[in-house]
């Protein structure tokens, strides 16, 4: 038999189009009438602030591909002007989704429960109408910028993802033309208005409505012929040229002023909008007519995370879950003292990660700790972790800190900090030249009466303690001198320029992981081809690496089961006579968001597991610092296999890949409800609620040194 092309593009999915699905599931949570109202409020807003990340980022690149007349064709054999071709027709459909769902369910249902939004301002009764002209006056008025447009002052910039209302004016008692004018709504006041109501029932109403009753009161001598809001979303890829730039610091600070300014993508106006002033507005910004689009509803939907917060609808959202305490650490323990007696896992936001704060904080307070180093790539506005590092370098410690820089979309507040660190005293390196450092870990470097010891977490999530409560994630905290050892090796590579001879524990990207993680999957595909047990399960965020898919249909071929959880993109194709029949594809979408990655392999019955920082992409495995390390206690693997397999079990959140590439939720026919992550949730509780019952000491099985 012929051998099969593996790179034939027929069995790949393309990236972007695969990204457009993943939106669409989380849009079935907000279509999902079994959800609390105001979970489906946040959901339908979760879709919107994804699709804007999107527009910035990855249709701007394929635009720029498409100026370029760069025509090589992707995986999927597309090449960049297909793609947009097609992702034209699928992003239309998605936008008319989102909006059929806020006005036909949404809406009538917010009414139903005593919440009414008042959708255009000739809906206000008199007294209302009062009431938002005098609010008019007094609080927005004073804020308000009004521009014209004429001979001596040429169309403005206008700021990428702000919200303008465009009008055409002409001059009152005179019959000349009409003139442009436009005004931003001021994103320091909160687009949603509270009205005077009677009773249990609330109304509201948006700024941009309230504006544009009032917008005759910026513009006197003037007779307003039409006035409509729109929005633009223009190109924020950031090009830096690192090799050229002698301080990267300054030269990232340069090139965020230019994201407001690039080059406008989409238009979004709304339904109705008057002809004339859409044309203005599509040859002023140069748009195309596929990049216009024509709104029934407000907006920019991630306002709808605003209605989620207002007072007095608890009863519309879920109970929400407290993260718990981890057993293994209890409240005031010395944590030294407890991850010497074996390594400690770590599964949040379902445990808390407290501990993870606890373990900077105690070592920069700890005489015996000489030394911490640690990665940064995403943090919270106000990070107890920043605070702990800063103080770790004012009590006279070794402090190295990587703040990654090129954090897409972090990068101003990542610059903030690492300014603040400096001036506490620590040594800030901004990495590799041309590389993201996107592993999350930390060194502690302690002396203790057998010398000296290295203590090290390492996580599949961000040092980040506001995410933390929304993303699941999984930690190890470590003292084992291999790991340490690697530990400061990642550092020094960092850093300097030394690459260790060997790694004891730890893989890394961009020169090692890949061919680490294609070297595991042959091994079971070779295991399979001599009738061994073998067996994947992989979950990651996302899996477009052409060698990786490759990788995994020749272990399919060869008779390996392969079970698959990718949350968002995925590339890979099921279903396929000779290639992929072996292979599933689940992505589950619930409360919290899928971060973690783990990877299961077999081994004939030797099971080894990872955990990481790294999916499986080419960014990833190419073109970013990251780490895949092993976790060998027993214990703690049989905890990371239940994670796997409850996943696998879920028939509430998961939806599975099917060959046509569509999504289809699990049919659980016949079969008890299993959700996952409120499994995990009452694990956790039990799991703390029994340790506290228990005792507060917690017994533990010392795994020595060798055998971790």
């Amino acid at each position: 038999m012929a051998e099969t092309d593996f790179k034939n593009p027929k069995y790949y999915a393309n990236r972007e189009l695969s990204w457009i699905l993943f939106d669409r599931r989380v849009l079935n949570e907000a279509r999902d009438k079994s959800i609390p109202l105001f979970e489906r409020l946040k959901f339908l807003s979760i879709t919107a602030s994804n699709l804007d990340e999107f527009f910035m980022i990855r249709v701007a690149s394929l635009q720029d591909m498409v100026n370029a007349k760069y025509d090589k064709p992707d995986i999927a054999g597309l090449t960049p002007s297909e793609q947009l071709k097609q992702l034209d027709a699928a992003i239309h459909q998605l936008v008319e989704l989102q909006y059929s769902t806020y006005n036909r369910s949404i809406l009538p249902q917010l009414r139903q429960n005593g919440l009414q939004v008042i959708r255009q301002h000739e809906e206000l009764t008199e007294s209302e109408a009062a009431f938002a002209d005098k609010y008019f006056e007094e609080n927005v008025y004073p804020v308000l910028t009004p521009m014209a447009v004429d001979s001596s002052r040429p169309f403005p910039l206008i700021r990428n993802k702000t919200l303008n209302i465009a009008a055409l004016v002409r001059k009152k008692d005179e019959k000349k033309e009409m003139e442009f004018v436009t005004v931003q709504v001021p994103g320091v006041l909160s687009r949603i208005v509270p009205l005077p109501s009677e009773g249990k029932s609330k109304k509201i109403i948006l700024l941009e409505e309230i504006i544009e009753r009032n917008i005759h009161k910026l513009f006197l001598n003037y007779d307003i012929v039409s006035a409509h809001p729109y929005r633009i979303m223009r190109n924020a890829d950031l090009t830096i040229e690192e090799d050229e730039a002698a301080d990267l610091l300054k030269e990232i600070e340069k090139q965020l002023k230019k994201r407001q300014w690039g080059e406008a993508i989409r238009l979004e106006v709304e339904a109705g909008m008057d002809k004339r002033l859409l044309k203005i507005l599509r040859e002023e910004l140069h748009m195309e007519e596929s990049n216009i689009y024509k709104i029934d509803g407000p907006l920019d939907l991630t306002v709808l995370m605003q209605i989620y917060g207002l007072e007095g609808f608890e009863r519309l959202k879920s109970s929400g879950h407290t993260p718990q305490p981890v057993p293994e650490l209890p409240a005031g323990c010395n944590i030294f003292d407890e991850v010497r007696k074996g390594d400690v896992l770590l599964h949040h936001p379902y445990q808390t990660f407290e501990p993870v704060v606890d373990f900077i904080r105690q070592a920069a307070r700890d005489p015996e700790v000489l030394a911490i180093k640690q990665t940064l790539y995403r943090v919270s506005g106000n990070s107890p972790i920043i605070a702990a590092l800063a103080l770790a370098a004012e009590n006279g410690k070794q402090v190295t800190v990587l703040v990654e820089l090129k954090a897409r979309f972090d990068e101003e507040h990542n610059i903030v900090w690492a300014k603040m660190l400096e001036k506490a005293g620590c040594h800030v390196i901004y990495g590799l030249v041309g590389l993201k450092t996107h592993c999350k870990i930390t060194l502690a470097v302690r002396r203790e009466e057998d010398g000296i010891r290295r203590y090290v977490h390492l996580g599949t999530g961000n040092y980040n303690d506001a995410t933390a409560k929304l993303y699941t994630d999984i930690g190890l905290l470590t003292c084992s001198e291999a790991i340490g050892e690697d530990a400061t090796a990642v550092f020094n590579m960092l850093s300097g320029y030394s690459e260790p001879l060997v790694w004891n524990k730890l893989s890394l990207a961009p020169l090692w992981l890949k061919d680490k993680f294609l070297y595991l999957i042959d091994r079971e595909r070779q295991y399979a081809l001599e009738g061994r047990p073998a067996r994947i399960i992989a979950k990651v965020n996302s899996l477009c690496d052409r060698d990786v898919i490759a990788a995994l249909y020749r272990a399919s071929t060869a008779g390996v089961r392969i079970d698959l959880i990718v949350r968002g993109i995925c590339c890979l194709k099921t279903g396929i006579k000779g290639v992929s029949e072996n292979i599933t594809v689940r992505s589950i979408v619930g409360d919290f968001l899928e971060h973690g990655r783990i990877f299961y392999f077999q081994n004939n019955d030797r099971a080894e597991i990872y955990c990481g920082s790294a999916d499986w992409m080419p960014r990833n495995l190419e073109r970013r610092v990251e780490i895949l390390f092993p976790v060998d206690t027993p214990r703690l693997k049989e905890k990371l296999l239940h994670i796997l397999e409850s996943q696998l079990r879920d028939n509430v959140k998961a939806s599975v890949l099917q060959a046509d590439g569509s999504y289809e939720k699990v049919d659980r026919r016949g079969k008890a409800m299993f959700h996952a992550q409120e499994n995990f949730c009452r694990e956790a509780t039990e799991e703390a609620r029994n340790s506290d019952s228990a005792s507060s000491t917690v017994t533990r099985v010392f795994i020595p040194e060798t055998h971790r």
